[in-house]
């Protein structure tokens, strides 16, 4: 290998190979560090490597030289192994948008900061930016659609930071950042804490007499059946109160009718067994109106389709659309909401 010093020797000039490139490497903000000059002329390459150690030493002082990874590095490992990491488990579309979000806005805000540089302020800084900058357009989008005034919905920003989470968490692993730090938004409520939607009795009311009027005198005969399941559904999550996931997921093995004894002769019991749609069982005390909605289902489902076009025929129609709710009574079909 063929060395050179210059500049008292502060700076190394070496070439690996007779007739390659010379390369130039110096001790600056206490870390060692090296360069290629592009060159294989020695005198060439002692005036690039003079010039490269001076700037090195300028941007030290002025407090802008970079002793650790920047974003961009860590934004380019995460594109490069996000999608061989994931290849079958993501979609194409979604491990494209993350490469999107980085070039379009992360990037360009974050790009040569150093990785302990991003901390909750400056996240914070770059949703400000980011509503505030509407109307403006972006030099780094490809897209041709005319700019508007229009502020970014709280969705998008949200996927910004997912991608630029696992940025971060990409550094982590890579060992170039200690900690992912808190990049929460500080001023939004939790998300989480939701209130479903409820009728009044008065609006429930109004709901069942609509759909049972409904399921009298259809708009056409051919809808008859459809209403029918519809109204015994609405009757049936009102009288069970099971959740909409879990009656979604309902099958006829999970339901058991136990009538009671004695003076709450009146009322009956359906218990729901555990399913795919919840871990625990449950049982609901309620009059019989909801066991008769259920009792109602094998019935109709046979007068149906106890009819002349044949069981081949029915079990093509099956597999061109979704069953409705409920389906057949068999013992590992199940129930589903869907109406067709």
């Amino acid at each position: 290998m063929q060395r050179h010093e210059i500049l008292g020797g502060k700076v190394q000039i070496y070439r690996r190979a007779e007739g390659g490139s010379w390369h130039c490497s110096a001790s600056v903000g206490n870390k060692q560090r090296r360069s290629s000059t592009r060159t294989d002329s020695l005198s060439l390459a002692k005036q690039v490597a003079e010039d490269w150690y001076l700037g090195l030493r300028g941007k030290l002082h002025a407090g802008v030289l970079k002793s650790e990874k920047t974003f961009k590095e860590a934004a380019s490992q995460f594109t490069r192994e996000y999608e061989v990491i994931t290849e079958g488990q993501r979609s194409v579309r979604w491990t494209q948008g993350h490469a999107i979000r980085l070039r379009i806005h992360l990037l360009p805000f974050f790009g040569e900061m150093g990785l302990s540089e991003i901390t909750a302020g400056r996240v914070q800084e770059y949703r400000v930016h980011r509503m505030s900058s509407r109307g403006v357009a972006n030099p780094h989008s490809l897209s041709n659609r005319p700019v508007t005034d229009k502020t970014p919905a709280w969705k998008t920003i949200h996927n910004e930071i997912v991608t630029l989470r696992q940025v971060l968490h990409t550094a982590v692993r890579h060992g170039w950042l200690s900690h992912v730090p808190d990049i929460s938004s500080p001023y939004r409520a939790s998300s989480k804490v939701e209130h479903r939607p409820w009728f009044s009795p008065a609006e429930y009311k109004q709901l069942y007499k609509a759909t049972g009027a409904y399921a009298k005198e259809p708009f056409h005969e051919h809808y008859r059946w459809n209403a029918e399941q519809v109204h015994d559904y609405v009757l049936f999550m009102a009288n069970t109160g099971l959740r909409p996931d879990k009656a979604s997921n309902l099958e006829h093995r999970d339901v058991e009718i136990v009538i009671d004894d004695g003076p709450d002769s009146a009322f009956s019991r359906l218990k729901f067994a555990a399913s795919a749609a919840s871990a625990s069982a449950r049982a609901c005390r309620t009059r019989f109106a909801p066991m008769n909605v259920y009792l109602d289902v094998p019935s109709r489902f046979r007068a149906k389709h106890a009819d002349s076009v044949g069981a081949a025929s029915w079990r093509g129609s099956q597999k061109r659309r979704r069953r409705p709710w409920p389906n057949c009574p068999s013992q590992t079909t199940r129930c589903s909401p869907a109406i067709t």
